[in-house]
């Protein structure tokens, strides 16, 4: 559809607004009924988790048939997949009143229905029973969404610039019923406190044709999700919102707007903002290296290089570049003693001279490696039966409050969810103040101790991952990482972590320094990042079942001068959940689907972003991984000195 040029008249016909009788009779006729009003006020007032309404019948079916129709014979879907969402998107609806007449008289009836949306009767009556104040008619946001197999979008609060009110209208097929185990559910969260939502949804409503949910946007409060649709059926929509009346409108206030957008954080304000850290789990508290362990690896390093290269640090893309490379040198660093030790985890290739040799080369060239059948023959098959065995023959807890030791739920939910263990005691957060009591409790991982207290019948693939965590953990591993790095670790932390089918995801989050060591010699300013993947069944090449593992640059970071030339009223983008850019393109360092024994590690500093990407029901496994980050310092320097 084309948008009217300012600078030409032609064939443009202004249409008259619709009388308010018209506009009534489209309605549902018990939308003008005193009695239903006052009781669906009532009803949204006593809502719970936050102020909701939902009306079954909204208009007239006739047009909404209309509707549809028009829908699916002139509007054109993109498809677009971010971390937050995968969803078939229409354009922005707002300004159909600006569209060149020949494009409009293909639209009538979606046209007819934006006008009654917006008209005043109808603003005032959801202003009245959402109690939400005055709502604005110039400023009109809608777009079309049709959820197809799938589709999700994941927890969000919809707090963008002026809105105050959000809608949604659901178009499913309306000669069928549309089923909760579809999915295509709107799902609303409680919150433990102000902008910590709590991990499960408590209350889902199944969308028909014909019927409206709404809710006032609560900064904070008002998070939701649509679930994810699970059969081959489409779930069409309409979304929108109303937002606080501009200059000139009935209920402006001046300096209302701009004191609603100052006070109120969007979701991706407050997740690349420090303020919800303590509230974070698990925290990303990388525990300093004993003094000694640093020492040596310094030594090794030290006798790891050739005398006339130095060793830079530069930013390329967004990725720490290190150049020129340094080459290892003919003295053995590791003794027979040791890659005896790394044998019994690592394949032999990577452990020769030569395999050694060529992995820190292309670290060097690339600052970053790509790893496959990291883990030897005999590790990598007992693990695969392990887990398998764990996949096929287990049930996987789905509820916060059903996950048991050693595994913990990752909160909150509009950051990341995933099941992981990270050696330390078991965590309940269902409360602020079981949050509070985990703050105040200093506790370091202790993967040995943990395993001592698991049922070995019940627990054997956990705990043959917590012994491959203590490898890792290893001073013989990380001498080995530092040789094929030519970093020096000064702080670790490992995760194992779980991603269940049609539950789990990280979204797109920049790594966070350790201001403890940014005052050592050779602190690098970026973190060296490792993810082995041990997924343990095929089928996620194709990234359709999502489970990958994304690094991308920030581009938004390149904006940051013109966006402080802006004002924050002229920042509100078309949808509550665009906040990045797609998962393709230039903006994409590196991508990773989810599959077996490969090693990820990437030298990552604070301008790439990073998220693993929601796993679908219909994966055929959870997406297993253990995940791991040191601090690191270049000893180059040093050495010169």
């Amino acid at each position: 559809m084309k948008r009217q040029n300012s600078n030409s008249g032609k064939n443009t016909l202004k249409q008259p607004l619709l009388e308010e009788d018209k506009v009534k009779s489209l309605f549902n006729a018990k939308l003008w009924d005193d009695d239903y009003r006052r009781g669906l006020k009532e009803e949204i007032a006593n809502s719970k988790p936050y102020n909701w309404g939902t009306i079954p019948e909204l208009v007239s079916d006739d047009l909404l048939r209309a509707v549809r129709k028009e829908i699916e014979t002139e509007i054109h879907f993109t498809k677009k997949e971010t971390d937050i969402y995968k969803v078939n998107q229409s354009g922005d609806l707002a300004n159909l009143a600006g569209l060149d007449w020949n494009d409009l008289s293909r639209l009538p009836n979606l046209y007819k229905l934006r006008q009654i949306l917006y008209s005043e009767i109808y603003r005032d009556f959801i202003a009245y029973v959402t109690d939400s104040g005055k709502l604005s008619g110039q400023k009109a946001d809608m777009s079309i969404n049709t959820y197809t197999k799938g589709c999700h979008l994941l927890t969000h609060d919809d707090v963008i610039g002026s809105r105050r009110i959000s809608f949604i209208l659901y178009l499913p097929d309306p000669d069928r019923t549309w089923k909760s185990h579809y999915g295509g559910g709107l799902r609303l969260f409680d919150s433990i406190v102000s902008n910590v939502p709590c991990s499960d949804s408590c209350a889902k409503l199944v969308p028909q044709f014909n019927q409206i949910a709404f809710f006032k946007v609560k900064p904070g409060f008002s998070f939701h999700d649509v679930e994810e649709v699970k059969v081959d059926k489409h779930r069409l929509s309409i979304q929108g919102w109303y937002h606080i009346p501009q200059v000139g409108e009935d209920g402006h206030i001046p300096g209302e707007e701009e004191k609603w957008v100052q006070t109120n954080t969007s979701t991706l304000a407050q997740l690349e903002s420090n303020v919800l850290q303590d509230y974070e789990f698990p925290k990303f508290e990388r525990d300093i290296l004993p003094y000694h362990q640093v020492k040596h690896f310094e030594k090794v390093l030290a006798q790891d290089k050739v005398e006339d290269m130095s060793n830079n640090f530069t930013v390329e893309n967004g990725i720490k570049e290190l150049t020129p490379i340094s080459a290892i040198s003919d003295e053995k660093i590791l003794n027979e003693q040791e890659l005896n030790y790394l044998r019994r985890y690592l394949s032999e290739q990577y452990l020769t001279e030569d395999g050694i040799a060529k992995l820190q080369s292309d670290f060097l060239e690339n600052s970053s490696l790509q790893i496959d059948d990291f883990l030897n023959e005999k590790k990598s098959t007992l693990l695969q039966k392990l887990i398998k065995q764990n996949e096929l023959e287990n049930d996987c807890p789905y509820k916060a409050k059903d996950v048991q030791t050693p595994w913990k739920t990752a909160i909150p939910p509009h950051k990341w969810r995933y099941l992981y263990i990270d050696g330390k005691s078991l965590e309940n957060f269902q409360t602020e103040t079981d949050i509070l009591e985990n703050l105040n409790r200093e506790e370091l991982p202790n993967f040995e101790l943990l395993k001592q207290t698991l049922d070995k019948s019940k627990n054997s693939t956990e705990i043959e991952l917590m012994d491959l965590v203590e490898f890792f953990k290893s001073t013989i591993y990380k001498k080995y990482l530092a040789l094929i790095t030519a970093l020096c670790p000064l702080s670790e932390q490992v995760l194992i972590r779980r991603f269940r089918p049609g539950k789990d995801f990280t979204l797109a989050t920049k790594c966070q320094l350790n201001k403890i060591l940014e005052n050592v010699d050779g602190f690098v300013d970026a973190v060296l990042e490792g993810t082995l993947c041990i997924t343990p069944f095929d089928g996620w090449e194709s990234g359709e079942v999502g489970g990958y593992e994304l690094y991308m640059a920030d581009n938004d970071e390149e904006d940051d001068e013109n966006v402080s030339k802006k004002s924050q009223l002229d920042k509100d983008v078309e949808d509550a959940s665009v906040y990045r850019t797609d998962d393709s393109g230039d903006s994409v360092l590196l991508n990773s689907s989810a599959s077996w024994n490969t090693f990820n590690l990437v030298l990552r500093d604070e301008s790439v972003l990073e998220f693993v990407k929601y796993i679908s029901w219909s994966a055929k496994s959870s997406r297993w991984d253990i995940k791991m980050q040191w601090d690191v310092k270049s000893t180059e320097q040093e050495s010169e000195n």
